[in-house]
């Protein structure tokens, strides 16, 4: 009989240390200070509720912002990056003059980049991160270009102009990929036209050497001389004498590619 009412009593002391309406009279100080107990404990789904609580309770609070961030960052830590770029968007859109906006696009960027460059999928099987779906790295590198842009002097610029450029070359490797594999099929138009592409949204890239290969051979294959011996005179003033080649010049007739972000 004491054994049953020990039992209950201890139930009963378990239910009142977690009674909701114990924590509807907790202070935005003590809601945030739980959330970010939790965080630090790793156990980011209890953190993400208390975050959403909070928020509930005190929308206009010191701590809106800070808990709208930190939903993202522990869905990000939590391995679920699509609830966490909804998180990100929708702070943008609540926030749109928030002094925090870099650090929101530097993790909007970095989410996609992991999530692509990274990934276990990738690790396990050597996939080359240029043959997966290009979206994501191209809404990475749309992340990243509207932080460095808006953002030149942010702490997070130095580091994302490091990944946009290695974005550029994953992305551009993508394409030389496909065109590829259209010269392999004998589709030749669409491989020359892939390679093309190329050399316009991804000149300052190494890939363009290969680009112009592809385009030679491709035009070779359909008989097409003059287009082929152009593509030729082009790849040799791109090739230096030791076979590098030079530093990529736009001209300033053509509208700039769609990553074009510096002047």
């Amino acid at each position: 009989m004491r054994h049953s009412l020990a039992v209950f009593l201890l139930l009963s002391l378990v239910a009142c240390s977690s009674d909701p309406a114990k924590d509807d009279n907790l202070t935005a100080d003590q809601l945030y200070a739980q959330a970010k107990e939790s965080m630090a404990d790793d156990n980011y789904e209890k953190a993400v509720k208390q975050f959403e609580k909070l928020q509930s309770r005190f929308p206009y609070g010191r701590y809106a912002q800070q808990a709208q961030m930190e939903i993202a960052y522990a869905y990000y830590k939590h391995s679920e990056p699509a609830p966490a770029l909804v998180a990100l968007d929708n702070f943008v859109k609540m926030y749109p003059n928030s002094a925090h906006l870099d650090y929101v696009y530097y993790l909007k960027g970095l989410i996609n980049f992991n999530e692509n460059i990274n990934s276990l999928f990738g690790t396990l099987f050597k996939q080359d991160p240029s043959e997966r779906d290009p979206a994501a790295l191209r809404d990475s590198f749309a992340a990243f270009k509207e932080l460095v842009t808006r953002f030149p002097d942010s702490k997070y610029t130095p580091d994302a102009r490091l990944r946009m450029q290695y974005l550029l070359t994953t992305l551009a490797n993508g394409e030389v990929h496909v065109a590829s594999y259209y010269l392999r099929r004998g589709a030749y138009i669409a491989a020359a036209n892939r390679a093309k592409g190329v050399l316009i949204d991804y000149p300052q890239t190494p890939q363009t050497l290969e680009a112009l290969q592809i385009m030679v051979q491709a035009y070779d294959a359909m008989g097409m001389n003059d287009l082929r011996d152009d593509a030729k005179r082009v790849l040799a003033l791109n090739v230096g004498k030791n076979g590098a080649l030079p530093e990529a010049k736009e001209s300033p007739k053509n509208p700039s590619p769609w990553w074009q972000f510096w002047n």
